[in-house]
């Protein structure tokens, strides 16, 4: 019996050895959102993205709505009116204190699908030249950075790696640099015992390489590479329309056994009068089994008249004044009429993950190979991104040093890493990935031996 007591006060005494290899506890009062299959959950019950984009003053002006604390809660609760879970917003301060704003949203049960770039900081799709000039370490840290400030809310339901990168036929050779985003934004979480924040890709629907698109984020035998889900913006809902008509139809058979969730990033065609009938049909048994729901562009009013909201303000007092437009009430009325399908709605629990697309005049990637993370990113991993810069940073497109090779991947799908290039990142890859455990053990090694002895 000494000996156990011993053992046990040992063990006690260990427990902040212990702590340091587990993931880190996150805040909040909403139940956190995993991938399962083909679908979301949030607990036990399957997850809907029912939700829209809120950037107000749109790209040109990019600010962080969750810092203006005075607005949110006013949008919060028209947020709260529409009948919405989830929110998207491209651009954030990852300098800013978001505790309040991210409290605020889950106080009202809605969650964050967040754009880990910022018009500054990104992916430069110019030329190739500068698609792999503006891979660089400078880039992933302000990415790293955005992961430390928001990793902790549990109503943190999902990160983007990339927005509309791919917007037309001839610029796809950007795809194996989003792609690697993915993975060192999935390896970084990881490295900080993050909770396993999906991440995943929000594409534009061209209709030449939407489908390569979606094959190529989720093939190769890289799981860190593969999107947890994918997401692309879809506008060929235009009113009057239906299930068929839109083409919906289509695209479900054509995802249909596609092994990880999909969901709209955007939609909302605003050609003639929006009745929103799409909703109606997205949450229907006839979408569930391969779509997950999808968000609403955009909440408010910009110069390209998609909002559900008009903001004005007083040039001589400042105050903002919020309409609802007959868009917002539209779709208040789908939404209170279209409740989720009952049970789990017909998904997936197993897949497999897809064949990467051949090269052909729509799809300039030639193989599944990625480039190699900069090496002056490296270091992140073990000492984390360090400070955020936030929006006032000087930008990362033609800084720091970019990645220097390529990693080879097989096309061949599989649960195993990437097959690094050279022998000596395959060793920094193995050693890596047992750290923790031979921690683990020495750690339950020398307990035992010293209860042994006794």
């Amino acid at each position: 019996m000494k000996s156990f007591a011993t053992l046990a006060l040992i063990g006690s005494s260990a427990v902040p050895a212990f702590a340091s290899i587990l993931p880190r506890q996150s805040n909040g009062k909403l139940e956190p959102v995993e991938v399962r299959g083909n679908a979301f959950f949030a607990g036990d019950e399957r997850f809907y993205v029912r939700g829209l984009a809120y950037q107000p003053g749109g790209a040109a002006d990019a600010k962080d709505p969750l810092l203006n604390l005075e607005q949110l809660a006013e949008d919060v609760a028209n947020f709260k009116e529409l009948g919405v879970n989830t929110i998207r917003i491209y651009t954030v301060d990852n300098s800013g204190n978001h505790d309040e704003g991210m409290k605020m949203l889950a106080d009202a049960g809605i969650y964050l699908t967040l754009d880990a770039n910022t018009p500054k900081y990104s992916i430069n799709r110019e030329t190739m030249d500068t698609t792999h000039r503006s891979y660089n370490d400078v880039y992933l840290q302000n990415v790293f950075a955005t992961i430390d400030t928001f990793a902790k809310y549990d109503n943190m339901l999902a990160f983007f790696s990339g927005n509309e990168v791919i917007n037309m036929k001839n610029n796809t050779g950007a795809a194996p640099y989003i792609k690697a985003v993915t993975r060192d934004m999935k390896k970084y979480m990881a490295a900080q015992n993050y909770r396993k924040i999906p991440v995943g890709y929000s594409a534009a629907d061209v209709a030449e390489n939407i489908y390569q698109q979606a094959l190529f984020f989720d093939c190769g035998n890289d799981e860190d590479a593969r999107g947890d889900f994918f997401a692309f913006n879809d506008y060929s809902w235009c009113d009057p329309s239906d299930f068929k008509t839109s083409g919906w139809d289509k695209k479900v058979e054509l995802y249909k056994d596609y092994p990880v969730p999909i969901f709209m990033s955007e939609f909302g065609c605003n050609t003639n009068e929006r009745k929103w009938g799409e909703i109606e049909a997205l949450y229907s048994t006839d979408m569930t089994s391969v779509y997950s729901g999808g968000l609403v562009y955009e909440y408010t009013n910009e110069a390209n008249l998609y909002g559900l909201v008009n903001k004005t303000v007083d040039e001589e007092t400042g105050e903002i004044t919020t309409t609802l437009l007959d868009d917002f009430n539209a779709l208040k009325e789908a939404y209170a009429a279209t409740p989720n399908p009952s049970g789990d709605g017909g998904y997936k629990k197993n897949g497999t993950p897809s064949k990467c697309p051949p090269a052909d005049d729509d799809w300039e990637v030639e193989s599944a190979d990625l480039p190699k993370m900069p090496a002056g990113a490296e270091k992140f991993m073990k000492s984390g991104a360090g400070q955020a810069v936030g929006l006032a940073g000087d930008g990362s497109h033609f800084a720091g040093e970019p990645s220097e090779s390529m990693v080879k991947v097989s096309e061949a799908s599989s649960s195993g890493g990437a097959d690094e290039e050279g022998e000596d990142a395959d060793q920094e890859g193995a050693g890596f990935a047992v750290q923790v455990p031979f921690k683990l053990l020495s750690l339950i090694g020398a307990i035992a031996a010293f209860a042994f002895m006794l």
